[in-house]
This record gives structure tokens, C-alpha cells and sequence, in this order.
């Protein structure tokens, strides 16, 4: 980055901080309808500034406990915790990136789709959506993480749980019974707050 892109950058997180707290002053709470809360991870990411990056996402979690974000948001949130050495909560998020949209990886490693008949809860899981990914395995500043991840969605366990995962959408396509539906949509969320 040019030292005006970086300033740039920087400027962009401090504009979003900002808009936030006087939003948070104004109304009590915050009330991101635009969703600029998720847009800081990204530049951080482009600063090469995963410790700052880690702080965001502890203030984040703190302020929006119930809030997953967006394929592009899990999947910032799995680079800058691996870049932090905090590799089981990045695991973690790069299951869950996998479960907000099953076709993510396969874009970031330039492969072709997998393909997967399931039940979509959201537009956000199918593959048209994976155009927004602006990271790929072949940029040189992710080489490492692009290698710790392709071990890591090649492991047996990531693999078990994947296909656990996409047996539960499978069923809920075509499961007509609410209980059961009920019962489905809880174990796909379990699955997806499962530690490796």
C-alpha cells in the first residue's frame, strides 16, 4: 500500500468508530441498520494490522454478542484471529464462514463449486454471492494462512462436521414436520458453535 492508501485506510476506521460512538451517545444503543460495523475488519486486513484487527473484534463481540455478520465478515474474522495465533477461534470461524456460504472456500482457492442441494435459509449461501470475496489464495500476504486453511477444511474432523452440517440442510429441504424442522435448525446451530 501507498502511504496514501494507508492513511486512507486508517481514516476509514477512525470515520467508522466515530459514526458508531455518536450513534451509540445518541440513541442509547447502536442501531447499524448500513452495516459499517463490518466494515473496519477489511482494513485492518489491508494494514497488515491483525493486533489492532483483534481488538475491533473483542469490542465487537462485546457490543453485538449475537451478531454472526456476513460470509466476508466470518471469513476477515478467520484471517486476523489465525494471524493472531488465536488458531481455535480461528477454526471456528472458518467453519462457520463455511456455513454462512458453503461455496466461500472454493472461490477463495480458485476451485470449482462443490455442488450441494441444500436448503438454503438465507441467499447468502449460494454460490452467486461469493462474488463480493475480495481475497484469494494466491496473494502473497496470505500464503500462510492459505496453507493453514486448506489443511484445515481437509482434516477429518472439519470434514465429519461439514458433513453433518450439509446432512442436516439436506434433511430441512425436504422435512415437512415442525418439530423435526425445530429440532434440525438446533443441531445445525450447535454444529456450528462446535470447537475443534
Amino acid at each position: 500500500m501507498t502511504p496514501k492508501q494507508i492513511e486512507s485506510a486508517k481514516k476509514k476506521i477512525a470515520d467508522i468508530k466515530r459514526t458508531l460512538a455518536a450513534e451509540k451517545r445518541k440513541l442509547g444503543c447502536y442501531d447499524d441498520s448500513r452495516g459499517l460495523r463490518y466494515l473496519p475488519t477489511k482494513y485492518y486486513i489491508q494494514l497488515n494490522d491483525f493486533i489492532g484487527g483483534l481488538s475491533y473484534l473483542k469490542w465487537f463481540d462485546k457490543n453485538f454478542p449475537d451478531d454472526e455478520g456476513f460470509p466476508e465478515f466470518l471469513f476477515e474474522q478467520t484471517i486476523i484471529l489465525f494471524k493472531c495465533d488465536k488458531t481455535k477461534q480461528a477454526q471456528q470461524k472458518a467453519f462457520q464462514t463455511f456455513c454462512s456460504n458453503p461455496y466461500w472456500f472454493d472461490k477463495f482457492f480458485g476451485r470449482s463449486f462443490s455442488h450441494f442441494d441444500l436448503w438454503h435459509s438465507s441467499n447468502l449461501t449460494k454460490p452467486e454471492y461469493t462474488k463480493s470475496l475480495i481475497y484469494s489464495s494466491t496473494d502473497p500476504k496470505l500464503t500462510d494462512f492459505s496453507v493453514w486453511l486448506d489443511n484445515l477444511i481437509s482434516t477429518d474432523d472439519f470434514v465429519t462436521i461439514k458433513n453433518s452440517y450439509i446432512d442436516i440442510l439436506k434433511r430441512l429441504k425436504t422435512e415437512s414436520d415442525l418439530e423435526m424442522r425445530y429440532y434440525l435448525v438446533l443441531q445445525a446451530s450447535h454444529l456450528k458453535n462446535k470447537l475443534f
